[in-house]
């Protein structure tokens, strides 16, 4: 007997800010800092942002009584136990190098001579562990959208590891690094997990890529599928600067069909130029599987 026409694949992603505003997952032990959280969060039973940057969203993280101790061990538990049992990596030291190594190319474009010559081994090794973390669902890339294309585009697809959380734990830093710097990559990994969520949970057949010119003019997010064409630019900003918008501009002159929207940390919802400005913690509570993307920007 087979399973023709009956076998269906289905992928869980980690949880969604839906889900942690609305109770249905347990977060951090309650204590001082959930009682902050409801407060600031005007009674959202835990959803808090800031707390999804540092940690992310891996359910057995969060539901840790020592969440910040769970994500430290998280890579050393699971990622180089999981390669280390299946034999999935002869050198497990030169494996470790990579992970840190990958982190640094978190939310930008792949280039795995780069990655190589920073972990002092071949582009076919990281290459070959570049695949190893798409296999495990640790990681995934994110190609260029080219349909339609008039500008030279770029050629590299983007690398994010599957949860901010995680990017935050394999990320070293120190005084050279610029904190705004590391909680805007591990902005756009959220949303970038969230998209990927919502576009799996509902069964929307629309995909996601980043556009980027040769002259690197660039848009985070591009959702494409049936519905239309979404573009989505994410800015770790308080206030939305000119600047900000140049990316969606430019999409808009290229796609004139598509809904450009920025995401960003300030409290206003404002529409420039036919942009609309989203506050992006808002508009990650109102993605919700059973609901479009107009919904989740209304």
């Amino acid at each position: 007997m087979t399973l023709a026409g009956r076998a269906a694949m289905r992928s869980m992603h980690q949880l969604m800010a839906g889900e942690l505003a609305t109770g249905t997952a347990r977060g951090p032990a309650p204590g001082a800092a959930g009682e902050a959280r409801r407060t600031r969060n005007g009674g959202g039973d835990g959803f808090d942002l800031d707390m999804c940057l540092r940690l992310g969203t891996i359910p057995t993280v969060l539901s840790s009584r020592d969440p910040e101790s769970a994500l430290a061990a998280y890579a050393g538990l699971y990622v180089e136990r999981e390669v280390r049992a299946e034999g999935l990596a002869r050198d497990i030291g030169s494996f470790s190098r990579f992970l840190e190594a990958a982190a640094f190319s978190h939310a930008t474009a792949l280039n795995i001579s780069a990655v190589a010559r920073e972990c002092e081994t071949s582009r076919s090794t990281v290459a070959g562990y570049l695949e190893l973390l798409e296999d495990l669902l640790l990681a995934f890339r994110l190609p260029v959208f080219t349909r339609r294309a008039k500008r030279r585009l770029a050629a590299h697809p983007r690398f994010y590891y599957f949860d901010c959380g995680l990017f935050r734990s394999l990320r070293p830093a120190g005084p050279l690094d610029r904190p705004a710097e590391i909680g805007g990559r591990a902005l756009e990994g959220l949303v970038a997990q969230h998209l990927r969520a919502w576009l799996a949970y509902s069964g929307s057949d629309a995909r996601l890529y980043y556009w980027r010119t040769r002259s690197g003019t660039e848009v985070d997010f591009v959702v494409y599928g049936t519905e239309g064409i979404w573009a989505f630019e994410v800015k770790n900003t308080g206030r939305v600067r000119p600047e900000d918008l140049r990316g969606l501009a430019a999409f808009g002159d290229e796609y004139p069909e598509a809904r450009r929207v920025l995401l960003y940390r300030g409290p206003d919802r404002l529409a420039v130029n036919d942009i609309l400005c989203l506050p992006v913690e808002g508009f990650l509570a109102r993605l919700h599987p059973r609901w479009d993307l107009r919904d989740a920007t209304e």
